[in-house]
């Protein structure tokens, strides 16, 4: 990786997928446009899916149904539920969404569809730090009936998983080759790291789950699926928060063949000189290769520019927050005004009295370190997580759905005001 000066300029290449479905981590910062005609301090419309429970800890999407639309998969941290809700239709979307609650466990972190066992009804995996440190797998009913159906839903524990460490964040991924589909996984403090849980021929037969270690970390924040080298397979980035190996990075997946024969090679993105959040993976600069964006602890975004397409080059910027925003915590990219140029949406944690979720746009150059900032949540919320921008009410722009954890606004989405424009 390379320090660079924001001398070069992005490509008039059309921006492409930006205005799908997103599923990654994400952030947002606003403060005035006037090609938009908008106050940059006007909050979006705020919508609550659910605010029953305490602690919501970040949202997962997936289409769970089939009906083409986002359904969830949250962990409520201090109330020790795992929680599934269905997407009820774009005219109803709104309003609070009909929900179940799938398991009941300890101080959960995350939760994550996945059709484990491959029986076409998907299930949830959820990681528990705290004293509980294990991964829970929770089974769905086969009968699409009965979905939110409580007691058609059982909960396990992972055997292989107990008492490692305390567990972060989870990536369904078909590592192997084999059988079903495969538990990518991280976790914080003692015996943290990255590995896999390999599926056995039976998903169902808990203790036949192996588990393989890949990377010692101190404290994982993302996991993200990506073909990083070009070979075809899926390689993983993540970001590492704490410890003496802290920093963003890809560990290269040596194929099906010798997924299974040790660790695997481990390759820096940036420095360990920041306390790193979430990060995306993402075209910010439309050049046709795929950057890192990556929200710190502290004051500012951090955008590692693929400069090859080769072996992976990586020229680094930072992107200040404005002063009254917290700390950062989440990141991702999303045309939100839809004028096709990339905008960054942002999360923030520590943002009492402060402005808590965002969104910026650049001027000339993603490079450069003051974008314009706009507002997104106002000054209600403390403590957000994951953004996901995703198009809720079908009116073709993107909306940003999240979760906020200190002030019980819980799992909540803020409806975009550019309406497809």
């Amino acid at each position: 990786m390379k320090q660079a000066q924001a001398s070069y300029r992005p490509s008039s290449q059309a921006l492409g997928g930006v205005r799908r479905f997103l599923f990654p981590a994400m952030l947002s910062i606003a403060f005035g446009c006037a090609s938009t005609g908008r106050d940059a301090l006007s909050a979006w419309p705020l919508h609550v899916i659910d605010n029953s429970s305490a602690g919501a800890d970040g949202v997962r999407l997936a289409d769970v149904n089939g009906d083409r639309l986002p359904d969830v998969a949250a962990a409520w941290e201090e109330g020790g539920l795992i929680r599934v809700y269905l997407h009820p239709g774009t005219r109803a979307a709104r309003r609070p969404w009909p929900a179940v609650t799938v398991g009941q466990v300890s101080s959960p972190e995350d939760a994550v569809f996945a059709d484990l066992d491959g029986d076409g009804a998907f299930d949830v995996v959820s990681c528990c730090e705290g004293k509980e440190k294990t991964v829970f797998l929770h089974w769905a009913p086969r009968e699409r009936s009965r979905y939110l159906d409580p007691t058609a839903w059982k909960t396990e524990g992972l055997p292989a998983s107990k008492g490692v460490c305390q567990w972060m964040f989870c990536l369904p991924m078909q590592v192997d080759g084999c059988n079903g589909i495969d538990l990518v996984v991280g976790g914080k403090n003692d015996g943290a790291g990255i590995g896999w849980f390999e599926a056995p021929n039976e998903a169902r037969d808990l203790n036949a789950w192996k588990w393989h270690p890949l990377y010692d970390a101190g404290w994982i924040m993302s996991l993200i699926a990506e073909d990083m080298d070009g070979d075809g397979d899926l390689d993983i980035v993540a970001s590492d928060r704490k410890g003496t190996s802290r920093g963003c990075l890809w560990i290269e997946n040596p194929g099906h063949d010798h997924a299974r024969l040790g660790r695997w090679p481990v390759h820096r993105i940036g420095l360990g000189d920041r306390e790193y959040m979430f990060l995306t993976v993402a075209d910010l600069d439309a050049d046709g290769l795929r950057d890192v964006l990556a929200a710190t602890a502290g004051g500012e975004l951090v955008y590692y520019r693929r400069a090859a397409a080769g072996p992976p080059e990586w020229e680094s910027y930072t992107i200040r927050l404005p002063a009254d925003a917290g700390t950062g915590k989440g990141v991702g990219i999303a045309d939100v005004d839809g004028d096709g140029r990339t905008d960054i949406v942002f999360s923030c944690e520590q943002s009492r009295g402060k402005r808590g979720l965002m969104w910026m746009k650049y001027a000339n150059s993603p490079a450069e370190q003051n974008w314009t900032a706009f507002d997104i949540a106002g000054l209600s919320g403390t403590k957000f997580d994951l953004v996901q921008p995703v198009d809720l009410d079908g009116d073709g722009d993107l909306d940003v759905m999240t979760t906020e954890e200190t002030e019980r606004l819980g799992v909540i989405w803020y409806e975009n005001p550019f309406s497809g424009s």
